[in-house]
């Protein structure tokens, strides 16, 4: 545990430290900032540290192998209908949970002006990630093509981004590249890996990855749909 707590700290170390010594850099050569706002950065990078070294343990030690273990149990269930439904609400369920989410709907609620409504934005990006892991999910039991599966889902995209309101377009875009955070990827992915792990003639490579890239595109479509039938 102690050693993997190094480790972890050392990466969320390597990964900050170039932002931060960026930020210190422009402070003494450029924008001189007040003290009290760069000692309040300082404070800030240092919880950012804290809460980083947390999470990425949380997620090593509790999350992954529970999410590679619920994928390795349900087919042993022996329903499909089971893993979908499964699928569908552990997407809904990590989304509304994603910080990077959550940001981007408290942005919308503060830049809109009640144009758009930051809760609606969060559910409608919820359900477009949940029915597309259920898909996803669908897919690896029944070996369905990704590229196909891309090929359709990116060919709507484009029809809908030519429909929806302008103000939706780049909203829903932004929806599809949150949704890939440090919450929800970790869970969809070990869901995955594990499902195809113990399918005969799947690969936990093939099969198991390629899931959070079609998972992506679901809020992007069910954001852009949202702005068509609000018009």
């Amino acid at each position: 545990m102690l050693s993997e707590l190094k480790e972890r700290l050392l990466d969320v170390l390597k990964t900050v430290a170039p932002l931060i010594g960026l930020v210190c850099l422009l402070q003494l050569t450029l924008v001189h900032a007040p003290v009290a706002l760069f000692l309040q950065f300082l404070a800030g990078s240092t919880l950012v540290i804290i809460g980083m070294l947390l999470l990425f343990l949380g997620v090593d030690l509790g999350i992954l192998p529970m999410g590679r273990f619920i994928g390795a149990e349900l087919p042993k269930k022996g329903s499909v209908v089971l893993i979908v439904v499964v699928g569908l609400a552990m997407g809904f369920a990590t989304t509304i949970a994603e910080p990077d989410v959550l940001v981007l709907a408290d942005q919308v609620d503060r830049i809109a002006l009640g144009i758009i409504d930051g809760t609606s934005v969060l559910y409608v990006i919820a359900i477009g990630v949940a029915i597309f892991v259920a898909i996803a999910m669908a897919r690896i039991v029944y070996g369905v093509s990704l590229r196909l599966l891309l090929t359709v889902a990116i060919a709507v995209v484009l029809l809908l981004s030519f429909i929806a309101p302008r103000e939706f377009v780049p909203l829903a875009y932004d929806a599809g590249s949150v949704t890939t955070g440090v919450l929800t990827a970790p869970v969809v992915i070990a869901i995955a890996v594990g499902l195809s792990s113990v399918l005969a003639g799947r690969s936990a490579i093939s099969d198991g990855f390629g899931l959070l890239g079609l998972a992506s595109i679901g809020p992007i479509i069910s954001v852009l749909i949202m702005g068509v039938v609000t018009r």
